[in-house]
């Protein structure tokens, strides 16, 4: 497993865990310009009932993860940081990971997605799986238990509109950020 080449302080508890944090986890991250959010939950086989409601392992905040808000060096930093929190009162860590679900404003086209995929691909194992959306679209997944069809609207630190229709089609209005008028409740 590779370190990053900054703040490889981060994951320093690793160490200290060792083969303790194998218990087998899901990392969901809510990223927006005010906030983000990490959970770490186990992961339950498709066979059996899910409890209700989901036990979460450990839940980790931190500030802004919006590249377009702090810039990228700042939103990866910000979202390390939550992911190292989340494991380590976990008591897990990477390699425990089987799947990272990241949801985060500031995800605006497919190079966005990518630039991020690509990051954490520099901090987890390979075998992970990796999820990068916008964050309207877990709001709309939680808002219809998983199922991606329907409308979502968002009016936060910025605004979005953002849809599904059954056969997968999508479309979206705003959440551009205030540079292109959308302003929400941004004021700076």
């Amino acid at each position: 497993m590779k370190k990053r080449y900054r703040n490889g302080e981060i994951w320093d508890f690793e160490h200290e865990i060792g083969e303790l944090g194998n218990r087998e986890v899901i990392l969901g991250l809510d990223g927006g310009t005010t906030s983000t959010v990490c959970i770490c939950m186990p992961i339950f086989p498709f066979s059996d009932s899910f409890p209700d409601p989901l036990p979460v392992l450990a839940r980790a905040v931190a500030g802004c993860s919006n590249h377009n808000s702090v810039g990228e060096t700042a939103a990866r930093e910000t979202l390390e940081q939550v992911m190292a929190d989340a494991l380590l009162k976990s008591g897990s860590n990477r390699s425990a990971v089987r799947a990272v679900c990241l949801s985060v404003s500031g995800v605006n086209h497919s190079t966005d997605e990518l630039r991020i995929l690509n990051w954490l691909r520099e901090i987890f194992p390979s075998h992970v799986k990796l999820y990068v959306q916008n964050d309207a679209v877990a709001a709309l997944a939680s808002g219809t238990m998983g199922k991606l069809h329907g409308c979502v609207l968002i009016a936060g630190t910025g605004t979005i509109a953002f849809g599904f229709t059954e056969d997968g089609r999508q479309a979206r209005a705003a959440g551009a950020g205030p540079v292109l008028g959308d302003w929400g409740r941004y004021t700076s």
